[in-house]
């Protein structure tokens, strides 16, 4: 009766857990957390600048200190497993050395051409993560596919949206008016996170229901957290911002929306967390 039983445990947990080590999805986990480092310091380093062309000279050395962290995070990808797939390599090594020029070029440049410079990278950033997810997705566990699915084409794109209200914004802030392509440009940043949100909110329900183990049980309150920045972010910018440009500090502007995208990430980190600890089997 003790055997059958310590059988049938044994059956119960290799459900959860499988046999052998996946390090395949293991190496995805470690790349795609690189991938969204250097997207969060691109982010940052395009906001800054923006505010800093803008007039806010304060924000210099801040700037200096978030290219570092882009050369930091580039590093960190070229010496991760995955970077020796010859498409991932030619993609990263493409975006890398494009944002080692435009760093140099950066404030010789007009605003406008410099966000619109660093936008593009971070896409072509955001479509390398997909491809990571998409070219890997073989490799991973059920619960992989699904999750890695909703942090590269919602999780990322939602800090990528958030960073441009953050950075139009501050440079809005700092200039104290608002012209008829930035009203515009803040309204459409604002519903697409808005309908982000809103995928993210679904899906990341759906998934917890199937797999209730495996993300940590704070995950529904963190999710919430998001749900609440986001209103309350995408009003300011609305309501505030748009209105009443000249009574918004930029630096303040700024960290409202840093803020916000570290809830995002917050939820991104205890997700990649599973992702890697669903990698491990008992062998």
């Amino acid at each position: 009766m003790r055997l059958f039983l310590l059988i049938l445990l044994l059956l119960v947990n290799l459900q959860a857990k499988s046999f052998f080590s996946n390090e395949e999805q293991a190496n995805t986990s470690k790349y795609i957390e690189s991938l969204k480092n250097l997207i969060l310091a691109t982010q940052k380093t395009r906001g800054l600048t923006n505010s800093y062309l803008n007039g806010n000279t304060a924000a210099m050395l801040l700037v200096f200190s978030n290219r570092d962290d882009m050369k930091s995070a580039i590093g960190n990808m070229e010496s991760l497993p995955l970077a020796a797939d010859p498409v991932i390599n030619s993609r990263a090594t493409a975006i890398s050395q494009a944002l080692i020029k435009l760093n140099r070029k950066a404030f010789k440049r007009k605003p406008n051409e410099t966000f619109a410079a660093y936008t593009e990278q971070i896409e072509q950033t955001l479509m390398l993560a997909q491809s990571v997810s998409k070219r890997f997705s073989k490799d991973l566990t059920p619960f992989g596919k699904e999750i890695s699915a909703v942090m590269m084409e919602i999780m990322l794109p939602m800090t990528e949206y958030t960073g441009r209200l953050r950075g139009l914004g501050a440079g809005i802030a700092a200039k104290g008016e608002v012209t008829k392509d930035n009203f515009e440009n803040i309204a459409m940043l604002a519903y697409k996170l808005q309908s982000l949100n809103k995928k993210l909110q679904e899906q990341m329900i759906q998934i917890i229901a199937k797999h209730p183990k495996k993300l940590p049980a704070q995950i529904k309150s963190d999710l919430s957290v998001i749900d609440t920045k986001v209103k309350e972010y995408t009003s300011f910018a609305q309501n505030t911002l748009l209105k009443k440009p000249q009574t918004v500090d930029p630096d303040d502007y700024f960290e409202r929306g840093t803020k916000l995208i570290s809830a995002i990430i917050k939820v991104y980190d205890a997700s990649n967390k599973a992702i890697a600890e669903d990698a491990k089997g008992w062998l």
